[in-house]
C-alpha cells in the first residue's frame, strides 16, 4: 500500500467547513499567482542588470582577496546579488503554497 500525498492534504469532501474558507481559498489563489507573475519579471529585470564575469579565472590567480570583492556587498553589483536571492527565494516559497493550496482546494 504506497501513501498517497494528496488524501492526506485534502479536506474531507463530508466535513463542515465554513463558507467564508471556503470562498477565501481562491481569492487567494488569484493574489499569489499575481505576485508570483510580478516577482517573475523582477527576476528577469533583475538578471538583466547584473555585470557579467568574464574574468572566470580570477580565483586561480589569487586576485580574490582584494579590497573590491572583501566589500563586495555594499556595492551595487552586491545589492543586485542579494535582491535577486531573496526575489528567488519568495518565488520558491509562493510556488510551495501554491501547491499545497492547489492540493487541499482543487479547482472545481
Amino acid at each position: 500500500m504506497l501513501f498517497n500525498i494528496s488524501n492526506f492534504l485534502c479536506a474531507d469532501e463530508n466535513a463542515a467547513v465554513a463558507p467564508w474558507i471556503a470562498k477565501s481559498f481562491p481569492v487567494a489563489k488569484i493574489i499569489i499567482m499575481c505576485v508570483l507573475a510580478v516577482l517573475a519579471i523582477l527576476m528577469i529585470v533583475l538578471v538583466c542588470m547584473q555585470k557579467s564575469n568574464e574574468n572566470g579565472v580570477s580565483a586561480i590567480s589569487g586576485q580574490s582577496d582584494t579590497f573590491y570583492n572583501r566589500n563586495k556587498g555594499t556595492t551595487l553589483q552586491g545589492k543586485i546579488k542579494i535582491l535577486t536571492i531573496i526575489d528567488a527565494v519568495l518565488i520558491l516559497v509562493l510556488c510551495i503554497i501554491f501547491l499545497i493550496l492547489n492540493t487541499i482546494y482543487p479547482a472545481a
